[in-house]
């Protein structure tokens, strides 16, 4: 399912203090947008992520994203007066794309997990819509003046947070018909849509997933980071692969289809990147290698597609608690001519390992005609991973 998602950041936001709005100041280093837009990317179902802003706030967008290396990220679109028309503006900068579902997500919620989206999306099975929200536990109480009045029941109710998730037509008709409409405004984006004749359903919310309003929640996310860096299990994995050429027209490279004059032999599609890089990530694990998961002797793995073991991986990291933070690919060969097809190798990498493409090194070099591959035998691999286990991972 296509899936695009709009992270909101027009409004000024200035309530935590001084000239600089809550989502471009920073934890640990790095601006809050930031780390919401790499949380966005690393859900695998996204195809696009939009940012809506302050146009008084461009350079800040713009220094804020500087080191986000991703094709998924849009160009920002400029916010409107009020937060639901900001919405509308980025809808319809998505209408000739057209994704099949649209997420809509606060700038200043960057903890939100990549199962998180993942779940919405799923939720919007059958047209419906979806929102994160988590069920009131504490009393609640209506207010007079300074004192509480009356007591408020409290079954039945859940606090909202983002991303809440739409079919993307609908909600932008919805909006659409909103603007033109006389009523109060809504409150978020699920009340838009309901009010258009949509379901919503609840999805379960983290209680990381907070909203930075003020200075205690920006020194709150500041603690959140720095305990999960002093938690961190940091591991690095290498990993090696070779295959040598057979007849063919094409060879498969990092789930890249490259027409060649030979094809790559193997048990599986023979993809010497996803081979090498399936390793180093189990090898961070300790978990022994493809071999290991897939027995070459096993048939109903001849010809799979490699996706399948690097994919498999990349659940045994998270299974852990983990997160893999980058991967390093080289690829040996004399030909093909990596560079022209180095971009769509480290986005498809990265969808399959749910990280942004920034966090994905693709490179080529030859052999100088020395060895196997210097001879055009034959093409090899090596590849590095890093991960994080343990409760850090989880970030």
């Amino acid at each position: 399912m296509r899936a695009g998602a709009i992270i909101v950041a027009a409004g000024r936001g200035l309530r935590l203090g001084g000239p600089v709005p809550k989502q471009y100041q920073a934890i640990a280093g790095e601006a809050v947008l930031a780390r919401t837009i790499r949380a966005a990317l690393a859900c695998p179902e996204l195809s696009s992520v939009t940012v809506a802003i302050h146009p008084d706030f461009a350079e800040h967008y713009r220094r804020a994203v500087a080191a986000i290396d991703d094709a998924r990220l849009s160009l920002p679109v400029h916010g409107g007066a009020e937060r639901a028309d900001t919405v509308r503006l980025a809808l319809e900068s998505l209408e000739d794309a057209a994704p099949e579902v649209v997420l809509i997500h606060d700038a200043a919620r960057p903890f939100a997990s990549p199962g998180l989206w993942s779940a919405l999306v799923a939720a919007t099975s059958g047209g419906a819509g979806a929102i994160a929200a988590e069920p009131v536990v504490d009393a609640l109480w209506r207010q007079d003046g300074e004192c509480a009045d009356v007591p408020v029941p409290r079954a039945g109710l859940w606090r909202a947070q983002t991303p809440q998730a739409f079919p993307f037509a609908p909600l932008l008709a919805a909006h659409r018909a909103a603007a033109a409409s006389d009523a109060p405004p809504a409150l978020d984006d699920a009340e838009v849509f309901r009010r258009a004749g949509g379901i919503v359903r609840l999805v379960p919310g983290e209680p990381d997933n907070f909203k930075i309003t003020t200075a205690a929640d920006l020194a709150r996310a500041g603690r959140m980071v720095a305990a999960r860096e002093t938690e961190m299990d940091i591991r690095i994995g290498h990993g090696f692969d070779v295959h040598r050429f057979c007849d063919g027209d094409h060879v498969t490279l990092c789930g890249v289809q490259i027409p060649h004059t030979r094809g790559l032999l193997g048990h599986s599609d023979a993809d010497v990147g996803l081979h090498a890089l399936a390793d180093a990530i189990y090898g961070a694990l300790a978990e022994g290698d493809i071999g290991t998961h897939f027995p070459p002797s096993d048939p109903k793995w001849k010809g799979a597609p490699s996706h399948i073991f690097l994919s498999h991986a990349a659940e045994r990291v998270r299974a852990r608690g983990g997160r893999i933070t980058n991967v390093d690919v080289t690829l040996l060969a004399e030909r093909p001519k990596i560079g022209p097809h180095a971009a769509e190798m480290r986005a498809t990498v990265g969808r399959l390992l749910r990280i942004g493409a920034d966090r994905v090194g693709i490179k080529a070099t030859t052999m100088e005609r020395m060895g196997f591959v210097g001879r055009e035998e034959g093409m090899a691999a090596i590849a590095t991973a890093t991960v994080i286990l343990g409760a850090a991972g989880e970030a």
